[in-house]
């Protein structure tokens, strides 16, 4: 079961904050990725790009070792895992984060997460605007060729040109 949520956080190292990410897939058997939710554009956004990385795994196209790293590919666009990290992983500081997991979860589990992350949930971080489509690296003339209605529509087809250029 694939669940999205937005939260806010102040994250002060991030390290420390990745390897309790990790810890926690571990503990719980699920996969987690943490993103910078400022560069996602809604949940629709993080799920298309779960979907893809799970069919790149699937048709053994995948690029990383790691189902949280395929989905931090998709989600950001790119095939480098560096340009990936540097575009839509988690930045220090007071941040929104969007979390991805993938697996069997319950709400108890996603709260224990979040209070041992101590971090806050807020699913409005996820709501996307000019500013995000902005900052995912897309240009004022691409976001001008769709009506605003249509802009989350520019994020998936960057994420489906991830399969494209492999």
């Amino acid at each position: 079961m694939v669940e999205i949520i937005g939260t806010k956080g102040n994250i002060q190292n991030i390290d420390r904050f990745v390897q309790h990410i990790l810890e926690l897939a571990e503990k719980y058997s699920i996969t987690i990725q943490t993103l910078d939710a400022d560069v996602i554009y809604g949940k629709d956004h993080l799920v298309s790009a779960v979907q893809h990385a799970k069919r790149a795994f699937e048709q053994g196209k995948n690029a990383t070792n790691s189902l949280a790293m395929e989905i931090l590919l998709y989600a950001s666009g790119e095939r480098q895992i560096q340009k990936s990290i540097q575009k839509v992983g988690v930045k220090k500081g007071q941040r929104n984060i969007a979390l991805v997991f993938d697996g069997k979860l319950s709400d108890d589990i996603i709260e224990t997460i979040l209070k041992t992350l101590d971090i806050s949930r807020d699913d409005k971080v996820l709501e996307g605007n000019i500013d995000t489509l902005k900052k995912f690296g897309l240009t004022q003339r691409e976001i001008e060729t769709v009506p605003e209605s249509h802009y989350g529509h520019l994020i998936l087809e960057r994420i489906a040109m991830v399969d494209v250029i492999k």
